[in-house]
C-alpha cells in the first residue's frame, strides 16, 4: 500500500538537469521516481539518491507511447503514493538545416519534446485534480520563445510545449495545480559541453555555465511557491548569455 511520503516524477531524468532535480526533491523527503527509455541508465542516479539517504525508483518508459505512460502513472500511484510534483525534462535538441531536414526526424523531435509532454502531463493532471493539489513543471528552452536558423524542428516542438503549459496553467490553476514553464537559456555544465565545446567549458569557473544543481533549486522554489504569487514562466541563464 502507498505510504505517506510524497512523490516527484521526473520524466527525462538524465545525468544533468533531470537527475539534479530528482536529487533536490529527494533531499526534501520526496520519493524520486525517475524515467528514461533504458532503466539501466538510471541506476547510477538511483544509487546516488539512496546513498544520500533518500528513496528513488527508476522506471523504463517510452514517454511517447500512451499505454506505457498510463501504466507508469498507475503503477506509481498504486504502489508508492500520490504524485505531488511532475517534471517534464525531455529535450531532443537536434540541429539541422531546413533544406536537409527529413519528415521522419522532424516528427520524432516533436514526438519526444512535445507530444510526450502532453501524454505524461495529462495522466498526472488527472490524478492531481482529484486531490485538488499538485505542481507540473516543464523544462523549456530559448527555442520555445524564438526559432533560430537550423533549429526548425526543435523550435517547433518547444513552442508547442510552451503553449501546452500555458493552456494547462489557465485550466488547472483554479483547481490548485501550479503549472510552470522554465526557460533554460544557455549551456549547462555537462559532459556533452565539456567534450564538444571545450572553449565554452573552460569558462565554467567563471560561472558561465548553468550549474544543474542551481537549476534544480529553482524547480524546488517553484514547487514551494504560495499560490497567491505563483510564477508561470521563469528564465534561467548565466550572466554572460546574450538575450
Amino acid at each position: 500500500m502507498p505510504h505517506n511520503k510524497k512523490i516527484v516524477l521526473v520524466v527525462g531524468a538524465g545525468d544533468a538537469t533531470g537527475g539534479a532535480i530528482a536529487k533536490r526533491f529527494a533531499r526534501e523527503g520526496y520519493i524520486a521516481c525517475v524515467t528514461r527509455r533504458s532503466a539501466d541508465k538510471l541506476q547510477p542516479l538511483v544509487d546516488s539518491i539512496q546513498s544520500a539517504g533518500g528513496e528513488a525508483h527508476g522506471f523504463a518508459c517510452d514517454a511517447r507511447k500512451e499505454e506505457d505512460v498510463i501504466a507508469l502513472v498507475e503503477q506509481i500511484e498504486t504502489e508508492l503514493g500520490p504524485i505531488e510534483a511532475f517534471v517534464f525534462n525531455i529535450g531532443a535538441n537536434v540541429p539541422c538545416s531546413i533544406l536537409e531536414e527529413t519528415a521522419r526526424k522532424y516528427f520524432k523531435i516533436w514526438e519526444m519534446a512535445c507530444f510526450s509532454g502532453f501524454l505524461n502531463a495529462r495522466e498526472v493532471a488527472k490524478r492531481m485534480v482529484t486531490r485538488n493539489r499538485g505542481t507540473i513543471l516543464f523544462t523549456g528552452a530559448t527555442a520555445g520563445l524564438r526559432g533560430s536558423a537550423g533549429f526548425a524542428a526543435f523550435a517547433g516542438a518547444k513552442h508547442g510545449i510552451r503553449a501546452l503549459a500555458q493552456s494547462m496553467a489557465r485550466e488547472l490553476g483554479p483547481m490548485n495545480i501550479h503549472v510552470a514553464h522554465v526557460v533554460v537559456d544557455g549551456a549547462i555544465d555537462t559532459d556533452f559541453i565539456r567534450e564538444n565545446f571545450p572553449q565554452k567549458y573552460a569558462l565554467k569557473d567563471q560561472d558561465a555555465l548553468l550549474n544543474p544543481d542551481h537549476i534544480a533549486d529553482n524547480y524546488w522554489f517553484l514547487h514551494r511557491q504560495p499560490r497567491d504569487a505563483w510564477t508561470f514562466e521563469l528564465d534561467l541563464r548565466p550572466w554572460n548569455e546574450t538575450w
